[in-house]
């Protein structure tokens, strides 16, 4: 197994859970990132959460004290945007998301809009109103066309977990009876059709980092390398019985550079 971890050329990092959570950087994360440069290993910070911007996530971690630049941070919403645009170029969307994710659709040249729509998009919206829950209803009810930017059901916190995409898309579908068409987000294979793209990487050259089973661990169903880190929302007793095993199981960032280091250094 060692072998995997020695020959990734870029580590995807999951943040919410991985990195931080909160305002609070976890363990082992900035030194990671540190050793990281200083092999010259390449990394991309990818997360499902598509309630906020590249520019926000840039300053949030420059506030937390890594200097970087938009371009090593990828979003679900960023990666259904490159979707959308494959598929309708300049076309119609009903957006139920945050600001910046509607700031992200305006960027790709779609026209926001209720009025028939080519897709209803159901992000993580934390701006979320009854109103908004009630038009995608209708719009999915009359056949619209529907995809969602990933399916975490919670988004873990400092002082527990938020509900996430994952749990709208069950109240959706007990009111229309539709599930998304489409979902992009880890671990589905649109965001890895994106990432591929993005990175020029064979995905066996590629290792995912992140805390949670379903979505980062899953993703190494496409082949590339997994470690679980327990800092976030799966407990080592989750690992018993799941369909989604990782290669490597560590405590936090810490205990990956530590386990990197020495692989380096030998």
């Amino acid at each position: 197994m060692t072998e995997r971890l020695s020959s990734t050329r870029c580590f995807l990092l999951d943040l919410d859970g991985t990195f931080y959570l909160g305002d609070r950087l976890l363990p082992g994360a900035l030194e990671f990132i540190q050793l990281l440069e200083q092999k010259g290993i390449r990394y991309l910070f990818l997360t499902n959460n598509s309630s906020r911007s590249r520019r926000e996530y840039v300053q949030k971690l420059r506030r937390l004290g890594l200097e970087i630049s938009e371009e090593k941070i990828f979003t679900s919403g960023e990666a259904t945007a490159i979707y959308l645009k494959a598929l309708r170029p300049n076309g119609r969307i009903y957006l139920v998301g945050t600001p910046a994710l509607e700031q992200e659709f305006s960027d790709h040249n779609f026209i926001l809009t209720a009025e028939k729509p080519d897709f209803a998009v159901l992000g993580f919206d934390t701006t979320l109103t009854y109103a908004k829950l009630w038009k995608l209803c209708d719009l999915l009810a009359g056949g619209t066309p529907y995809i969602a930017t990933h399916p975490d059901i919670n988004c873990p916190t400092e002082s527990g977990y938020m509900p996430d995409i994952g749990a709208m898309i069950e109240l959706v579908a007990a009111s229309t009876g539709r599930r998304p068409d489409v979902i992009i987000g880890k671990p589905h294979p649109p965001i890895v059709a994106a990432l591929a793209q993005k990175l020029g990487l064979p995905v066996e050259e590629l290792c995912m980092v992140g805390d949670r089973l379903y979505t980062d661990i899953a993703l190494g169903k496409t082949g590339c390398a997994t470690v679980l880190v327990l800092s976030g929302e799966t407990k080592r007793e989750d690992l018993e019985g799941s369909p989604f095993q990782p290669d490597y199981v560590m405590a936090d960032l810490s205990e990956l550079h530590g386990h990197l280091s020495a692989l380096l250094h030998n």
